[in-house]
């Protein structure tokens, strides 16, 4: 496929396959190692490995839209949109330091949220790097919406719940109470995204009188939580053995949660900024977002 978005004519937007994996995965760690180092930030992906994990699992997912952008038949970026759910999330979306200023980056763009728009979704997400002014300006000129400053939160383990809750692997049969949970929360569901965590062995539920009040995809970069309130992200926090990939995503709205984060020891690695494109409900309880949304 090609973007209508006009740009040079030597580039092209088209659809990712596997062969592209290789390419993208390097142009990805040294994209965010590169703005990431600029502002004395750690790199999102500490290596090309690490990418190459990542992208692997999009690129060939049914239902990841995986596009890339070739210049003069060059692979210099690439972006993708998470189809599992009602709400799409977009990234990551990467394109070569030396391919910038070509409109690479705005034809990526424009390619996903075509196809948002074809499949109909009610809204879409993503998250970007705050101190990335660049990244934000664009998303904003897209029509996307500033909704949560958010915090990379990382450091050791806490191994404390609040008094009352348990903590527990997610079984299947509780998927339609997290369904519910996040449709309490959001006003939408995340049970795509859930049904695959679960059969990966990260998602988690926490109970409270036998009752699952807060569950978690994973609590990590690219996990997402959701809790009737905040003592509920505690015990999911609380119980974690780590925090996978730089850390979890914290609303810093949520002043009591990101204090008591603080107050054990967790520490901020980088500021985020979670930002909506249609339909967005002011969320009514506690949540950690994913990287993707």
């Amino acid at each position: 496929m090609t973007s209508r978005a006009t740009a040079p004519t030597s580039l092209v937007i088209r659809r990712a396959t596997a062969a592209d994996i290789d390419s993208c995965a390097n142009i990805c760690y040294q994209a965010f190692a590169t703005i990431n180092a600029e502002h004395n930030f750690p790199p999102d992906f500490p290596s090309s490995d690490v990418a190459r994990h990542v992208l692997s699992s999009m690129f060939v997912h049914l239902r990841f839209f995986c596009v890339v952008a070739e210049l003069a038949g060059k692979v210099v970026g690439s972006n993708c949109l998470d189809e599992r759910d009602s709400i799409a999330g977009v990234g990551p979306i990467t394109v070569d330091p030396s391919a910038q200023d070509v409109g690479a980056g705005r034809r990526l763009m424009a390619a996903v949220m075509e196809r948002a728009a074809e499949r109909r979704f009610a809204g879409v997400r993503l998250v970007q790097a705050a101190f990335h002014n660049r990244s934000m300006s664009l998303y904003a000129k897209l029509g996307f919406d500033i909704r949560e400053p958010l915090a990379v939160m990382q450091g050791t383990a806490i191994r404390k719940t609040p008094a009352g809750y348990s903590v527990r692997p997610a079984k299947s049969s509780d998927l339609d109470a997290c369904a519910a949970l996040c449709l309490r929360v959001h006003g939408h569901h995340r049970s795509g995204e859930m049904t695959e965590a679960m059969e990966q062995g990260t998602a988690v539920v926490a109970e409270q009188n036998g009752q699952v009040t807060a569950y978690a995809s994973i609590i990590g970069f690219f996990g997402h939580a959701v809790a009737e309130n905040n003592e509920g992200l505690q015990a999911l926090i609380g119980a974690a053995e780590e925090f996978a990939g730089p850390g979890f995503l914290l609303p810093t709205r949520n002043t009591q949660l990101f204090r008591w984060c603080l107050h054990h020891g967790l520490r901020v690695v980088e500021p985020m900024t979670l930002m909506s494109f249609g339909l967005y409900n002011e969320p009514a309880g506690a949540f950690l977002p994913s990287i993707n949304f």
